[in-house]
């Protein structure tokens, strides 16, 4: 048990998720698009099962298709299909943690960036911040090809590769495929193959309730004289099924083949519509049975975050440990460019504002390039400015587009 002031990591995340169980289950923000998902994959077996029913109450039941057997496989499948559909969207799709202050450079490990760290880029993170030197993409060397990672400005660290920001859940993640909004949650390195497994069990399901649709009503023409016509007039639920099952099939089937396509080659979706291997070398690429094998015969990795874990409640002296906040300058919390407002989290009021920032017009400091003086009246101003000291030694100072300096005089 944590401390009365103690909160679960859950209870504070600052991405967009939603939490169930006391933070056992993990959804994306759309997660009610599963009730949508279920309809489609129950209603049609639903059906099936009731035509299953009549048929094997009706008086020549022995001369039916539809029977038990056909009853206990629909029903096993649309429960695998079900099954495959939660474990893909309550699961952490490879959540990467977000740092409570930017990393120090050289500081690889704790960034999450993995290999050999080469060139770093010229271009800088945040250019109103003389005292943040992070450079914006690093080079990685991965099974001997070079690889760029880039830094995020939300989470604060550089991503491992193959990794990206999702901006529905606000996170950045792992082998990062897509954000599904079919089963409302990001597709990643930990929750993959659960995601392929539902696609295909979706389309079997969709070939099964088809076929068994037309055996159906083909057996059905010695008793409507040998008209085909008769017996698709005679079982209209059927007809509703081959129908539905013929439009849904292009569709799931079409991304069953598709991902097939892309595990083979060990590509992601977002990689492969940015076209990120057209021109140069896939240093994932193994060869098409073990790339298939990495997606269904290796571990899954564990989650980098325990969210049932116990924090400390965000403080004044210290930036809050999961979300996206620099760290303090000679005391007053700047966090970089004037524009962010003291938070990152663009735009969301995630931080905390020290109570002598309060009440600035930022919009019109950086439009009209003016210096702020902040006086306590009654007191005499100080004869140095301690933030205009450090930055007098500062060479690159003179170089920030930033103008804006606060004058504090106690």
């Amino acid at each position: 048990m944590g401390e009365p002031n103690q909160r679960r990591l859950y209870q504070v995340w600052q991405g967009s998720n939603k939490f169930l169980c006391g933070g056992r289950l993990i959804f994306g923000p759309d997660a009610g698009s599963l009730f949508l998902s279920t309809v489609l994959i129950v209603a049609p077996l639903v059906g099936l099962c009731c035509q299953c029913i009549t048929k094997m109450n009706s008086i020549n039941s022995e001369k039916q298709v539809l029977g038990f057997p056909v009853l206990i496989a629909t029903i096993v499948l649309g429960l695998a299909d079900l099954a495959f559909l939660l474990m893909t969207s309550s699961r952490d799709p490879g959540i990467v943690p977000r740092n409570a202050r930017p990393p120090e450079l050289g500081g690889d490990e704790e960034q999450g960036v993995a290999g050999d760290v080469t060139t770093p880029s010229a271009e800088w993170v945040t250019a109103a911040s003389p005292h943040l030197r992070l450079p914006r993409s690093k080079d990685v060397v991965v099974n001997g090809c070079v690889v760029k990672v880039k830094y995020c400005d939300t989470c604060l660290l550089y991503r491992p590769p193959r990794a990206s920001h999702c901006s529905i859940c606000n996170n950045c993640v792992r082998k990062f495929d897509h954000h599904c909004p079919w089963v409302g949650q990001c597709i990643g390195l930990r929750n993959y193959r659960f995601f392929f497994m539902f696609i295909l069990t979706s389309t079997l399901l969709c070939v099964y309730v088809f076929a068994v649709s037309w055996v159906n009503i083909v057996t059905q023409k010695d008793s409507n004289g040998g008209s085909l016509l008769k017996s698709m007039a005679g079982e209209p639920l059927s007809v509703v099924l081959i129908v539905y099952t013929f439009v849904s099939v292009w569709f799931v089937g079409g991304l069953t083949v598709f991902h097939l396509y892309l595990m083979s080659t060990n590509q992601t979706t977002y990689e492969n519509f940015r076209y990120r291997y057209d021109k140069k070398e896939n240093p994932y690429n193994r060869g098409a049975l073990s790339n298939i094998a990495e997606v269904f015969c290796t571990r899954i990795s564990p989650s980098m975050s325990n969210f049932r874990s116990w924090v400390a409640p965000p403080s004044l002296e210290e930036p809050d440990n999961v979300g996206g906040q620099l760290p303090p300058r000679n005391g007053v919390d700047l966090t970089g460019g004037v524009k962010e407002k003291v938070d990152l989290e663009m735009g969301r009021n995630g931080g905390i504002i020290p109570a002598i920032l309060r009440g600035l017009d930022y919009d019109e400091m950086e439009k009209n390039d003016v210096c702020v003086h902040i006086k306590d009246r009654g007191v005499a101003p100080a004869a140095s400015d301690p933030f205009m000291a450090d930055r007098r030694h500062d060479e690159d100072y003179e170089k920030t587009p930033t103008a804006v300096s606060l004058h504090l005089q106690l």
